[in-house]
């Protein structure tokens, strides 16, 4: 996986990914998909679903070799978790 240059800002790039998740990947992979990673182009709105960020962002870039990606864990407020397991 080749790591492309960034072209937005850190703030807008969150900002694209967050909408394109919640208005287009979401409705489509929620069900079913519980912890699972989605990899999206926010560019293209492209996406692939796999177990884990390199699977899914290596998926995206075969079919977009020019992916923005952002990467959100289905269900969860966060791709990874730091610290032990205890609750928040």
């Amino acid at each position: 996986m080749n790591a492309q240059p960034l072209r937005y800002s850190k703030e807008e790039f969150a900002q694209r990914g967050n909408e394109i998740y919640e208005s287009q990947v979401r409705p489509q992979i929620e069900q079913g998909n519980f912890g699972k990673i989605v990899a999206i182009d926010i560019e293209t709105g492209a996406f692939e679903l796999a177990n884990d960020t390199i699977t899914a962002s290596d998926r995206l870039l075969e079919q977009h070799p020019e992916a923005q990606i952002w990467c959100v864990r289905v269900g969860h407020k966060g791709v990874h978790r730091f610290g032990f397991g205890r609750p928040v």
